[in-house]
């Protein structure tokens, strides 16, 4: 394939990307950014290849983007000299649910984007803007080809006790059952620890992707055996704005009880719980710790009780643990929730070094613990074009 792979990430108020040469079938990053902010006060970051931050336009006197596609051509303008005339060749999208129809990267057509359109209901924060996203590249780019990466597909391979609810059979057949998402990372990150460590790689991992969306997921052998998320987004541990897991009886109460409507329980649900909600601070974990208090700590103390909690229930799907990887950028930078999290997970193998997890260095673990606990950056983007790469090559077949 001749030309570069242009990955977009969209996102409600923002368009990531990242973009990669192809040579003899490898990836060479070019750069990548996002323009976030979009519909409020939009702002272009942006990085080369070797991940330095480099000049990016400014809006400050007025011409920022209101919407995705006024975003994407901001960006297209910005790339163009990278590009050094070498044509857009394939576009990789993120998209957070691909129903129980995908679990592999598809070629992106009329078809697939209706597929893609009856699943907005079940992550209702992501997949209208990936969607989106999607939309706005066709215009820019007529005749490209376009494929849609899914975070559910990677969980596909969990078995049918870690894929389904304790409802009758009927309700799993229709779709209602145990996605997953962050699979893309949590792919990305399960390759990288078999390329390091063969035999780590093929043994038992649990992957904590923590971050202002957060989830864990068991991996054994390379393929996951269970999520902490499931039929939508809102599952598992507590997020920035989300609740995480739920007794299904306190929605039934808000709505009859309470007199909340759907929508109200679904805007506390997505938007105003988790550490927001409860820290009454903020999502962003930075600003939680900067202010302290009554709220932070109850926040903080709640979210990392419920990710060790999460470990050691995913371990037992595995019969074990071989190693712990915190990734996203919680995972990768909050050092002191990396500690609270795995204070007395001892029973488990589980030791922190203080001074290697103060200095945020890959492997975290004490010396001699049972159980590896290491801390890796996640690749989405690099996950989606490594896909977008092979489905083209491949003649995209569905």
């Amino acid at each position: 394939m001749q030309g570069v792979v242009l990955v977009l990430n969209a996102g409600s108020s923002s368009l990531k990307f990242a973009v990669f040469e192809t040579a003899e079938g490898r990836l060479a990053p070019l750069g990548a950014g996002q323009v976030e902010g979009i519909g409020a006060t939009p702002r272009f970051v942006a990085k080369d290849a070797a991940g330095r931050p480099v000049a990016a336009p400014s809006w400050d006197a007025g011409g920022a983007p209101a919407n995705h596609a006024a975003a994407l051509d901001a960006i297209i303008a910005w790339l163009e000299p990278a590009l050094q005339g070498r044509p857009v060749a394939a576009i990789g999208h993120r998209v957070v649910h691909g129903g129980p129809e995908h679990a592999a990267p598809v070629p992106i057509d009329l078809h697939v984007m209706a597929e893609l359109q009856e699943l907005v209901p079940l992550a209702p924060l992501h997949q209208p803007h990936n969607l989106a996203g999607i939309a706005a590249a066709a215009r820019r780019f007529r005749g490209v080809p376009q494929v849609a990466c899914f975070d559910t597909a990677f969980h596909r391979t969990q078995p049918f006790f870690a894929d389904t609810f304790g409802l009758p059979p009927a309700f799993h057949a229709r779709g209602i059952r145990r996605y997953g998402f962050h699979g893309l990372s949590y792919e990305y990150i399960a390759r990288r620890i078999a390329a390091e460590d063969p035999a780590l790689g093929a043994g038992r991992l649990v992957v904590a992707h923590l971050g202002n969306g957060a989830s864990l997921c068991a991996i054994a052998g390379g393929r996951a055996q269970a999520s902490s998320m499931g039929f939508t987004a809102l599952d598992g541990v507590p997020m920035g704005t989300r609740c995480g897991q739920l007794d299904p009886g306190v929605v039934l109460h808000m709505i009859d009880a309470m007199g909340m409507s759907t929508a109200e329980v679904a805007r506390l649900l997505y938007n105003d719980s988790g550490l927001k909600g409860m820290s009454g601070i903020s999502h962003d974990v930075r600003a939680i710790e900067a202010a302290g208090g009554e709220g932070a700590e109850r926040a903080l103390g709640y979210f990392a009780y419920r990710v060790r909690r999460e470990i050691a229930a995913l371990a037992t799907c595995m019969g074990g643990l071989d190693a712990l990887v915190f990734t996203a950028g919680i995972g990768e930078n909050a050092r002191g929730l990396r500690a609270r999290i795995c204070e007395g997970l001892g029973f488990l193998g589980i030791a922190l070094d203080p001074a290697r997890n103060a200095a945020n260095a890959p492997e975290i673990s004490a010396p001699g613990a049972a159980v590896r606990v290491l801390v890796r950056a996640t690749d989405e983007e690099r996950m989606i074009a490594e896909h977008t790469l092979a489905v083209i090559a491949e003649g995209g077949p569905r």
